[in-house]
C-alpha cells in the first residue's frame, strides 16, 4: 500500500464525514501514543470499512479503484501478466481495450513493476488500486484455468501410460508395480488428480476401477461428481503410485490398507488419508483432503447463532462435564469439537486429545493417534491421559461400554470431556448412553450440551429469493412449524414483525456459470440440547428420546430442520437442501 500522509487521510475524513469527529480525534490519540499510522487504528477499531478506506486512498492518490471480489477475468487478459510476477507484486491485469491494459495493484507507485509489464506486454499500463481480497481472488483465477488443462495432460499422460501398462499384453507381475509407480506418465496423472482435486476444494477423490475403465470421482460440498475417466489399464499403475506416497505394500492386494501422505508447496498445504480396499474388478482407492496451517472458525461461521450459541457458550465455560457431538460420518462433528478447543486452548490449561485418526494439528494440544493394532485404542488411551494430568480431554468417539464409563469417570473426576457419538438427534444421545449401560443419574450429573448437526450446502450469490406457492406452504407444514420459524426470525430480528408466510421469501438454488447446481461451500444446521433439571428428571425416569425432545423444545431448543429453515429464509441455503438432508 502506497504511504499516505495521516494528515492527508485527516483532512479527507474531515470533508467526507466518513467517520465521526469524536472517533476520528480518539484515533488520532491512540495513532501517535501507540506510533501505528492512523489508517491501522481505524480499520482495527471497525471505525471504517476497509473498501471505504481503499476508496478514500485511491482518492487521495488520484487513481481510480476497483473491486474486483467477486469479477471473473477473462483468461487472455489475465495471463497477460504471468503468474509469478502477479503473486510476487500483488499486480493483476483484469481489463484490455485496443492497446489500453487495466491492472489492478496494491502500491500503484510500483513503477518499477508497472515498466516492466509495459515492455513485455507492449501495452500502455492503466494502473489502479484494490484491496487484498480482490487480488487473492484473481490469482485463484490462474489456478482455475490450469484445471482446463487437466483433461488434455491427463489424456497425453494416459496415452504414455498405456505403452508401458500395455508392453507385453501380459498381466503386471508385482515385480513391476515398483518401475510403473515410478514411471513419469502415471506420477503425472496421480499429480493431476490431486492438484485437480485440491482447485475444485474437494474434500475426498475416489478412484474406481471398472470392468472397462477407472472412474474418478471427487466429494465436492458433500456430493460426489463423477470428474474424469481413465482407461482400465491404468489401474494398477496408480494404485502403485498413491501406495508408495502412502508408504503402503505394493504386493498386497487382499487386505484393506490405510496410510497417509503430506504435499506442501507455497499455495497449500494438505494431509492425505489413503484408504485402499480390494473390490471385484482391483482396488478401491479414497483419498481423504486435510488441508493444514487453515484459519481457525468461530462457533458463528459454523452456523451456530441465538441461544444455541448461548448455550454452548454456557457448556464450555463449565471446569468440568461433557459436550457431545453427534450426527452421522461427514456432519462435522470433529470440525465443531475443534473449534471449542481453539477457543478453549488458552496457555493456563492442559488439552490432550485421543483421535482416530488426528485430522487436524493444533498448536499446544497433546494429540494421540489410535492404534488397535498394537492395543491403543480409545479406552486405553483415554486410560492413560487422565495421568497425563490434563484440565481438557477430546474423546474422538465414544464407541463401547468401556470408553464411555471411562469419559463419565473423567467428568466425575474434574475433567471437562469432548467427545463425539453417532446418533441421528441430540435428545436421541441419551437412551444410547443408557444402552452402554451407562446409569441415569451419572448422566444427568455430568452432560453439559449435547450437539446434532448436519451439513447443508450453502447458495451462491445468484440465489433466487421467494415466496412460497399455497402448495408449498401446505406441504411444508406437515413437516415444520413455518409459524415457529417466522416468529424465531421476528425475535432475532431477521425479518420485520409484519411479515407473514404469503409475504416472507425463502432461498432457492440458481444454476449460473460459476456453479452448475446453484450451490457453493456448507455450513452447519444445528440443535443444541441444554441439560436442564426438567431433562434431568426425565433420563432419571429413562423416559424416550421423543419425550426428552418434546421437553427440550418447550424449553426453548431448536431442531436441527427448524434451524435449517431459518437459514433458508436468511437466503443462506435452501428449503430443499435442508429437507434432502434431515430426510436422510
Amino acid at each position: 500500500m502506497p504511504l499516505i500522509h495521516d494528515n492527508q487521510l485527516k483532512a479527507l475524513l474531515k470533508d467526507t464525514n466518513v467517520v465521526s469527529a469524536e472517533l476520528l480525534t480518539a484515533a488520532e490519540k491512540e495513532s501517535k501514543s501507540k506510533g501505528t499510522r492512523l489508517r491501522d487504528v481505524l480499520l482495527h477499531n471497525s471505525m471504517i470499512k476497509e473498501e471505504e478506506l481503499h476508496r478514500l486512498e485511491a482518492y487521495i492518490l488520484g487513481i481510480p479503484y476497483v473491486d474486483l471480489e467477486k469479477e471473473t477475468i477473462d483468461p487472455q487478459v489475465l495471463n497477460i501478466i504471468p503468474e509469478p510476477i502477479a503473486k510476487k507484486n500483488n499486480i493483476v491485469a483484469y481489463k484490455k481495450a485496443g492497446k489500453d491494459l487495466e491492472v489492478a495493484m496494491l502500491d500503484p507507485e510500483d513503477i518499477q513493476t508497472i515498466e516492466f509489464i509495459k515492455k513485455k506486454a507492449g501495452l500502455r499500463i492503466l494502473p489502479r488500486l484494490t484491496n487484498a481480497v480482490s487480488i487473492k481472488n484473481v490469482l485463484l483465477q490462474y489456478q482455475k484455468s490450469l484445471a482446463a488443462e487437466f483433461s488434455e495432460l491427463i489424456s497425453k499422460d494416459t496415452a504414455e501410460a498405456l505403452t508401458v501398462a500395455g508392453e507385453t499384453g501380459k498381466p503386471i507381475d508385482d515385480k513391476d508395480l515398483q518401475k510403473m509407480a515410478e514411471d513419469l506418465p502415471i506420477i503425472r496423472i496421480v499429480d493431476s488428480i490431486i492438484r485437480h482435486a485440491i482447485l475444485s476444494q474437494a474434500s475426498d477423490i475416489h478412484i474406481e476401477p471398472a470392468e472397462k475403465e477407472v472412474i474418478v470421482r471427487y466429494r465436492i460440498d458433500g456430493i460426489l461428481h463423477d470428474e474424469m475417466k481413465l482407461p482400465r489399464e491404468t489401474a494398477a499403475g496408480v494404485a502403485a503410485r498413491i501406495k508408495v506416497m502412502a508408504n503402503l505394500k505394493l504386493d498386497e492386494h487382499r487386505l484393506p490398507q490405510d496410510g497417509r501422505f503430506k504435499i506442501e508447496t507455497s499455495e497449500y498445504k494438505f494431509s492425505f488419508r489413503v484408504s485402499v480396499l480390494p473390490v471385484f474388478d482391483g482396488e478401491k482407492i479414497v483419498v481423504r483432503l486435510l488441508p493444514e496451517g487453515a484459519h481457525s472458525l468461530s462457533l458463528e461461521q459454523l452456523g451456530f447463532f441465538g441461544v444455541g450459541l448461548e448455550r454452548i457458550h454456557k457448556a464450555i465455560v463449565k471446569p468440568t462435564g461433557i459436550i457431545l457431538a453427534t450426527g452421522p460420518t461427514g456432519s462435522g462433528k470433529t470440525t465443531t469439537l475443534y473449534t471449542i478447543l481453539d477457543i478453549l486452548n488458552q496457555p493456563g490449561v492442559n488439552i490432550s486429545t485421543i483421535e482416530d485418526p488426528v485430522e487436524y494439528r493444533m498448536p499446544r494440544v497433546n494429540q494421540t493417534q489410535v492404534r488397535p493394532d498394537i492395543g491403543l485404542t480409545f479406552a486405553t488411551g483415554l486410560r492413560s491421559l487422565l495421568r497425563q494430568d490434563p484440565n481438557i480431554i477430546m474423546v474422538g468417539e465414544i464407541r463401547d461400554n468401556e470408553t464411555a464409563n471411562l469419559a463419565i469417570n473423567a467428568a466425575l473426576t474434574g475433567h471437562l470431556v469432548l467427545s463425539t457419538l453417532h446418533t441421528n438427534s441430540a435428545a436421541g444421545s441419551l437412551p444410547r448412553l443408557l444402552d452402554m449401560k451407562i446409569e441415569p443419574f451419572l448422566i444427568a450429573s455430568t452432560v453439559n450440551a449435547i450437539i446434532a448437526q448436519r451439513l447443508v450446502r450453502t447458495l451462491t450469490e445468484e440465489k433466487e429469493m421467494r415466496v412460497l406457492t399455497s402448495a408449498e406452504i401446505n406441504a411444508l407444514s406437515k413437516q415444520v412449524d413455518l409459524e415457529k420459524i417466522l416468529d424465531k426470525l421476528k425475535e432475532e430480528k431477521i425479518i420485520d414483525k409484519k411479515t407473514n408466510l404469503d409475504s416472507q421469501k425463502w432461498g432457492f438454488p440458481k444454476p449460473s456459470e460459476k456453479s452448475k447446481d446453484g450451490y457453493k461451500g456448507r455450513i452447519g444446521i444445528h440443535e443444541v440440547l441444554d441439560m436442564s433439571l426438567a431433562i434431568k428428571d426425565l433420563i432419571l425416569k429413562n423416559s424416550t428420546s421423543d419425550q426428552i425432545e418434546e421437553e427440550a423444545r418447550k424449553e426453548g431448543m431448536l431442531t436441527m430442520l427448524e434451524d435449517g429453515f431459518i437459514k433458508a429464509a436468511q437466503g443462506i441455503t435452501s428449503v430443499e437442501e435442508v429437507l434432502r438432508v434431515t430426510s436422510e
